[in-house]
């Protein structure tokens, strides 16, 4: 039940982008279509995912034993710039469509404090390999939710009838605000 409980906490209440205000920078950037919306979600899933394992190995089988705790952020910061690479290399290679639509958003990734946050809060809240694995999909899952949405609103605000100087980022801030509303009614649930 803690898992379940997890799971919808990090994916509606707790989303990363609507309550903790981190991943702005794509939230904002990549969000006017859906297919580099859900690129971009994907790419972070898996920086995220993998990161977040990696580190947990890192904390408890290196830096833990050898004391060297105040270590803890440029290790962290050094194994998602990898994971980031990687990322962009595949993506260049295999997609080279959705590489160039995220532009400079993929490398951007490495800097997004959201997947930093991920790391370093499962480590701070104690939770074991699983419990780091499944808040780690679940926080991924919330962020390409959310990025998926905002995307779709984006899409047709365009073509909307709005006030000219209401056009692009204003209306989405007011849209996104009115999101994270929407998000945060949820907390009762969960």
């Amino acid at each position: 039940m803690n898992l379940i409980s997890m799971i919808f906490g990090a994916i509606l209440t707790n989303n990363i982008i609507l309550s903790k205000f981190l991943g702005i920078c794509p939230f904002m950037g990549v969000s006017k279509n859906t297919k580099s919306a859900v690129g971009m979600g994907a790419a972070v899933l898996f920086v995220i995912l993998a990161s977040s394992v990696i580190t947990y190995a890192v904390q408890y089988l290196i830096l833990v034993p050898a004391g060297i705790e105040y270590m803890q952020l440029i290790a962290f910061i050094l194994i998602i710039a990898s994971f980031v690479q990687l990322v962009e290399m595949v993506l260049k290679k295999y997609s080279p469509s959705l590489y160039k639509s995220l532009g400079v958003y993929l490398p951007l990734i490495t800097t997004n404090c959201a997947v930093l946050f991920v790391a370093q809060d499962n480590i701070a809240k104690a939770y074991t390999l699983l419990e780091t694995v499944v808040n780690a999909i679940a926080v991924s899952v919330g962020f390409m939710l959310v990025l998926f949405l905002f995307s779709c609103i984006r899409e047709r605000l365009d073509s909307a009838d709005t006030l000219p100087s209401w056009k692009g980022n204003p209306v989405a801030l007011i849209v996104a605000g009115l999101m994270a509303l929407a998000f945060t009614g949820l907390a009762g649930i969960f």
